[in-house]
C-alpha cells in the first residue's frame, strides 16, 4: 500500500468505520501525523489547536513527558497480565489513588476497558446488590432524559429514548424509566417540576428501581446541558429516603472538567456507585473505573449472589494503570483548579457575542466546557472542514458546537478557538440570510 496520505484516506473512506459514520456516506477525515502540547499536525503540515481533547480525555495535551515515562517504565518490566488471580503494583497503587481523592465512602474499585462498560459494571452492581439482599424484582433503573452513558447495551438503555442516538434499538433494549430533565442553573435552586416528576416516578416504581443514574451538573453527549448542584442534592436525598442507590456517571465531568475534582462535590454529595473514564489516563490509553461504598460491596459480597459477575480480559491493563498513575500526580501537582476557572471565565467573554447571532439558541459555559447551541442541526460536510481551513480542531453534533480544551491551553490558543466558533457560527447566520433556491 502506498504511503501517500491521500491513498490513506481514500482507503480509509472505503473500508473503515468511524464513530456515528455511514460507509455509504462517510464524512471528511482529516490524517493525523503527530500530535504535542494542544496541537494537531495533519498529513500535509497544517496545524491545529485541539479543542476536543480528544473527546475529553487529553486534559494535559499531548505528547507529554511524564506520561510518556510512565508508559516507557511499565514497558520494560510487562506489558499486560490477566488479572484473574494475579495482581501488581500499578493497579494497586492507582486504586489507592482513585479512593484517596474520591469521597470517603467509596472504598472499592472494579477496573474497567471504557467509560461504557464502566457503566456497565454500575448497573450489575446495583442489580446484585439488590439480588443478593432478596430483592431480585429491583431489576430497574432511574435516569432523567437528554442523558448519555454509553454505547453498549446497557448503557444504551439508560440514555435517552427519544433524542438519543439509540432509539434504532429501543425494542431490544431494557425498559427503564425516565424523568423530565431539569432546567435549572442558579446553583442555589431546583426545577421544582423535574424533581417532581422524579419523584413521582420513584414512589409509584419503588418496589422494582434498583438505582437512579445521572451525570452530574453536566448531559454530555445528550446535548451538553447543565443543572444546578441543588438538583443533585435534591435527587440524593430521595435516594436516600426511599433506599435506592445512586450510580454518578463522571465519565466526562471527573478529574476537575466542571471546576471541582468531581462534579458531584458541588452538590456536596456521595454516590453509591461512581463511573470514571476518558481523562483516567490523560487521554493515551482507554481506561475506566467503577468505585462503590462497603454498602454496596458488602451487600454483593455478603448475600446470595457474592460473586461480581464481569470480568474483562484487559482488566487493569499494567501500561494503562501505570499511565493513569502519572496522570493523575500530574494534575494534582498542577494549578488545574485555576486553569480551569481562567478558561471558564475567557470562554464567558469570548462567547457571549455568539448569543446576539440569528442562528445560535444559546450560549452556556461550565468549567472547562464551553457550548454554542443552534436552532438547526450542523451540516457536518461543511462545517468540519471550515474549522479546520480556521486552524482548529472542534467536532460538532447535532445542533451543538462545543469545546472543552486540555487544560493547559493558553489564553491565545483559547482565544484562536473562540475566534473560530464565533466565525463558524457568523458563516452559518450569513448561509441561513442567504434566498432558498426558487425564492425571489
Amino acid at each position: 500500500m502506498s504511503n501517500n496520505w491521500e491513498d490513506l484516506v481514500n482507503f480509509d473512506k472505503q473500508h473503515i468505520w468511524h464513530p456515528y459514520t455511514s460507509l455509504s456516506h462517510p464524512t471528511p477525515v482529516f490524517p493525523v501525523k503527530s500530535a504535542s502540547d494542544v496541537r494537531l499536525t495533519l498529513e500535509d503540515g497544517r496545524e491545529l489547536i485541539d479543542g476536543m481533547s480528544s473527546w475529553w480525555a487529553a486534559i494535559h495535551g499531548y505528547n507529554h513527558p511524564t506520561l510518556n515515562a510512565a508508559i516507557e517504565n511499565q514497558l520494560k518490566s510487562m506489558s499486560h497480565v490477566m488479572f484473574g488471580g494475579l495482581t501488581h503494583k500499578p493497579a494497586v497503587d492507582l486504586a489507592k489513588k482513585l479512593i484517596d481523592i474520591s469521597h470517603d465512602d467509596l472504598q472499592h474499585v472494579f477496573f474497567a476497558d471504557s467509560g461504557s462498560v464502566a457503566v456497565e459494571v454500575a448497573i450489575k452492581m446495583a442489580l446484585q446488590y439488590c439480588s443478593s439482599l432478596g430483592q431480585p424484582q429491583k431489576q430497574r433503573l432511574l435516569t432523567i432524559k437528554n442523558g448519555y452513558h454509553g454505547d453498549t447495551f446497557g448503557a444504551m438503555a439508560v440514555c435517552d429514548p427519544d433524542n438519543g442516538m439509540h432509539h434504532l434499538f429501543s425494542n431490544v433494549l431494557a425498559q427503564h424509566l425516565f424523568a423530565k430533565s431539569p432546567d435549572c442553573r442558579d446553583q442555589t435552586t431546583y426545577d421544582q417540576a423535574a424533581i417532581d416528576d422524579f419523584e413521582h416516578l420513584l414512589k409509584d416504581n419503588i418496589g422494582t428501581i434498583a438505582a437512579v443514574i445521572i451525570e452530574p451538573l453536566v448531559q454530555g453527549a445528550g446535548g451538553m446541558r447543565f443543572y444546578s448542584s441543588a438538583y443533585l442534592k435534591k435527587v440524593r436525598e430521595l435516594c436516600d429516603e426511599h433506599d435506592v442507590l445512586l450510580i454518578l456517571d463522571e465519565i466526562a465531568t471527573g478529574f476537575g472538567r466542571t471546576g471541582t475534582l468531581f462534579a458531584y462535590e458541588q452538590a456536596q454529595i456521595a454516590p453509591d456507585i461512581l463511573c470514571v473514564g476518558k481523562a483516567l489516563t490523560g487521554g493515551y490509553v482507554s481506561l475506566a473505573a467503577t468505585l462503590c461504598s462497603s454498602k454496596v460491596a458488602d451487600g454483593i459480597g455478603g448475600g446470595q449472589h457474592p460473586t461480581l459477575m464481569h470480568g474483562p480480559t484487559f482488566m487493569a491493563n499494567p501500561l494503562a494503570c501505570a499511565v493513569a498513575n502519572a496522570s493523575l500526580e500530574v494534575l494534582l501537582a498542577s494549578p488545574w483548579q485555576t486553569s480551569v476557572q481562567r478558561i471558564e471565565k475567557q470562554l464567558q467573554s469570548e462567547l457571549a457575542p455568539c448569543s446576539q447571532l440569528s442562528a445560535v439558541k444559546e450560549v452556556r459555559v461550565k468549567g472547562a466546557i464551553g457550548v454554542i447551541e443552534l436552532h438547526q442541526p450542523v451540516d457536518i460536510d461543511w462545517i468540519q472542514p471550515r474549522f479546520v481551513e480556521l486552524g482548529v480542531w472542534v467536532r460538532p453534533f447535532s445542533t451543538l458546537i462545543y469545546v472543552m480544551p486540555p487544560y493547559i491551553m493558553t489564553t491565545a490558543d483559547l482565544s484562536t478557538l473562540t475566534s473560530a466558533m464565533h466565525q463558524v457560527a457568523c458563516d452559518i447566520d450569513t448561509i441561513n440570510d442567504q434566498p432558498k433556491a426558487g425564492g425571489k
